[in-house]
């Protein structure tokens, strides 16, 4: 009955990987003939990416000015930003955002140049790489920065919801979206100075009402951080929703 019993579990065994290798080797082929017939491009150069490159070539890959700040996402110059206004997990940027950049570049299509899917690639690549050091271990949920209606609907998507997609699709994480609301938008972070963000975005957000967060830990998602003003803002409201724990990722962070 035992020798029955193993010879059976090696048929399952063999049955199971030759219908996974046929399965792989079917999408590989699926990939083959998708990029023959819509090639596809690296979101930085706009060279023709190989199969088993994702979202850019090897070149701006390797040349991608990575924080690695996941690999101590407790104890990094991000994370320091925000304790002494907010107790965060962890917090992690996938590259450091510099002007006139390759990776500035892509933060600007994303937001204004109407291409909200390299924000889901950008977040799932991005995500990938933070895996590996465990950086999502026990997330329940994540929260993308919210836009008020009418800037939403000027722009035609969020972008971070963008980039919360691509971080689902790699972590299987569900977003809650419709957690927090943005009711104003008193102009663009960008040219204001570290006191000016805070009081820019101070009472920007508001907890739906009836949310229950109470032992949470939840992952707040936007593109990216320089004071960490708009993050700090998010997470001070959650935090009215129970007693939670806040965990941050951004594709970019600003130094300075």
């Amino acid at each position: 009955m035992r020798t029955e019993h193993h010879k059976e579990c090696k048929t399952n065994l063999m049955m199971f990987a030759r219908k996974n290798t046929m399965k792989n080797l079917l999408k590989d082929f699926w990939d083959k003939c998708v990029d023959l017939g819509h090639p596809r491009a690296c979101a930085v150069c706009g060279d023709r990416l190989a199969i088993a490159e994702r979202l850019l070539c090897g070149n701006c890959n390797f040349k991608l000015t990575r924080t690695y700040y996941w690999k101590n996402a407790k104890d990094n110059e991000m994370a320091k930003a925000f304790w002494v206004h907010i107790p965060v997990e962890r917090a992690a940027a996938w590259f450091f955002h510099l002007p006139h950049t390759n990776e500035s570049q892509l933060i600007y299509r994303l937001k204004y140049g109407e291409q909200p899917e390299i924000g889901e690639k950008m977040g799932r690549v991005a995500a990938g790489e933070f895996q590996e050091s465990g950086f999502f271990e026990g997330v329940d949920a994540i929260i993308p920065v919210p836009l008020t209606k009418k800037r939403k609907r000027e722009r035609g998507y969020n972008q971070s919801m963008e980039i919360a997609r691509g971080v689902r699709k790699a972590t299987g994480i569900p977003i809650w979206g419709k957690v927090l609301k943005r009711k104003t938008f008193a102009g663009s972070q960008t040219r204001k100075d570290r006191r000016a963000r805070h009081d820019n975005v101070e009472g920007a957000f508001v907890l739906r009402k009836g949310v229950s967060l109470e032992g949470k830990h939840l992952l707040i998602v936007d593109d990216v951080v320089t004071t960490g003003a708009t993050v700090i803002a998010c997470a001070k409201e959650l935090m009215k929703g129970g007693n939670i724990k806040v965990s941050v990722l951004s594709l970019g962070f600003a130094k300075g």
